[in-house]
C-alpha cells in the first residue's frame, strides 16, 4: 500500500443525517485529477457501506507516467 492510499484510508465519513438520502441511490463522484485512484476508492467505499447502490466517477484529467 503506497503512502497515498494510507493517507486517505479512513479519511472520509458520510454525515449520519444524509444516510437516508443516499440509501439505494446511484452517486457520481467528480474529481479534478486522477492520480492513483486512492481518493475515489476511499470515497466510494464509504458510500457503498452507507447503502449507495452504485458509485460512478467523472475525472477531468489524469496523471500519466511520462
Amino acid at each position: 500500500m503506497t503512502g497515498r492510499w494510507r493517507n486517505v484510508r479512513n479519511a472520509f465519513v458520510l454525515n449520519k443525517k444524509f444516510e437516508k438520502d443516499v440509501d439505494g441511490k446511484n452517486v457520481i463522484l467528480i474529481d479534478d485529477v486522477y492520480t492513483t485512484g486512492a481518493t475515489l476508492d476511499a470515497c466510494a467505499r464509504v458510500l457503498k457501506k452507507s447503502g449507495v447502490a452504485s458509485v460512478s466517477a467523472i475525472v477531468l484529467a489524469r496523471v500519466t507516467k511520462e
